[in-house]
């Protein structure tokens, strides 16, 4: 009897201690989560999705996308990005000799070497990325020579990665990300691209919408399944004009002639949540600088 008791305690405990860890605790650091100021802007984020949004997000789940779909750009660390914006009085050429007359100093000889390669063909066309260094001490020191000799350059935080490089996402995905989420489509496969980030790479609604349709009309080595349970396709009646919201297909992709294929309210609803993911801003948890700020 004592060792039934004692063993049915263990498991109580055990099972607490791992709801606690699980469900407490997440909903203790993240259940109040409020908007977050957005990096040297009085701006917060994320913005409020749309109605039509809203109801996206739960036509995408109901068709299982995040099966293959993630939503979660990952990120290896944070770099310094110097960018050269004028040259003063140096012409291309004799940047880049002064850029080498700078391998003798011990302390820049790597960055130096980079520079130089990054350099190599350069026309003098700006502004011109000259490194990327995880080194802020060093990237300032180059910044402040650069500075010296009246050539003009901007120092940007960026993020890196695979994801980042592939150019799913700015930065990592955080957890103010999905604060209007619900639920959140996370995922964990990668049969198609990360679409944390899909509303700024891919914005033309009339594209997204080809590619619910049709994917290979868009996209001719695309694996994802076609929609067109999402569309309808009907006949224009005679007299009339196409429907504006007709979708312009190629040839091999169309209907046959006097008809033409529409989105049902479903397709537009997903289409307007694809557009609305945008994790682009600069957050005290995820900092970079924003591609525009940086081209001023």
């Amino acid at each position: 009897m004592k060792t039934g008791f004692g063993i049915f305690l263990a498991a109580f405990f055990t099972i607490g201690l791992s709801w606690c860890g699980l469900v407490l605790t997440p909903q203790l650091q993240l259940g109040g989560a409020k908007l977050e100021p957005v990096l040297n802007s009085a701006d917060t984020y994320p913005l409020q999705p749309t109605g039509a949004a809203t109801l996206g997000l739960q036509v995408y789940r109901a068709n299982g996308c995040a099966a293959c779909h993630t939503e979660q750009v990952r990120q290896g660390g944070v770099a310094c990005e110097i960018s050269l914006t004028g040259l003063g009085i140096y012409k291309p050429a004799d940047f880049t000799a002064y850029v080498k007359s700078l391998f003798a100093l011990n302390e820049l000889a790597d960055l130096t070497n980079s520079i130089t390669a990054s350099l190599k063909g350069w026309n003098g066309d700006l502004p011109k990325t000259l490194l990327t260094c995880t080194n802020k001490a060093l990237a300032d020191d180059m910044a402040s020579r650069l500075k010296a000799v009246g050539v003009k350059s901007e120092t940007h935080i960026v993020a890196t990665g695979l994801d980042v490089a592939r150019g799913w996402g700015e930065r990592q995905s955080v957890a103010a990300d999905y604060l209007y989420d619900q639920p959140v489509q996370l995922g964990s496969l990668r049969a198609g691209p990360d679409l944390a980030n899909i509303g700024v790479r891919m914005p033309d609604a009339n594209w997204q919408m080809l590619h619910l349709y049709a994917p290979k009309s868009v996209a001719p080595n695309s694996t994802m399944p076609s929609f067109k349970f999402l569309f309808e396709v009907r006949r224009i009646k005679a007299g009339d004009a196409p429907s504006p919201d007709a979708l312009k297909l190629p040839a091999a992709f169309a209907p046959a002639a006097g008809y033409e294929v529409v989105p049902k309210p479903e397709a537009k609803e997903m289409v307007a949540y694809l557009l609305g993911l945008k994790a682009n801003a600069p957050l005290y948890e995820a900092p970079f600088t924003p591609a525009t700020a940086a081209k001023k």
